[in-house]
């Protein structure tokens, strides 16, 4: 799959499962450890953890691994690491206290249309 294949795949399967606020960043211009970051919310934990189990059987279906997982199904903050498309799955409350659109707002905020 291509970087793009991947951002819409994952966005589409956040999307499913009813994630709260997506946001796509690119990041390719401010950054050399992605291109792209995925920044979703789930309303509790277990919406974290069925966010993160979707996304991850998608992309697997079309031969995608990660590189790397950070957090578990306790967790409120999952990070997925797809080498160029780095994905965080928060709850609600981490996410307003880490604020990573703010961190990282010289990244361009895009729609998946643009894809």
């Amino acid at each position: 799959m291509t970087t793009n294949e991947v951002v819409k795949t994952a966005y589409k399967a956040l999307d499913d499962k009813k994630a709260v606020d997506i946001k796509v960043l690119s990041i390719a211009e401010v950054s050399v450890i992605a291109d792209y970051f995925i920044i979703a919310g789930g309303e509790n934990k277990n919406q974290v953890q069925a966010l993160f189990e979707n996304v991850e059987g998608e992309l697997r279906k079309n031969g995608v691994s990660p590189k790397h997982v950070e957090g578990n199904n306790n967790s409120n903050w999952i990070l997925m690491d797809y080498g160029d498309v780095i994905i965080h799955i928060f709850n609600q409350e981490d996410r307003l206290f880490y604020d990573l659109e703010r961190i990282w707002k010289d990244g361009k905020s895009i729609s998946i249309e643009e894809m």
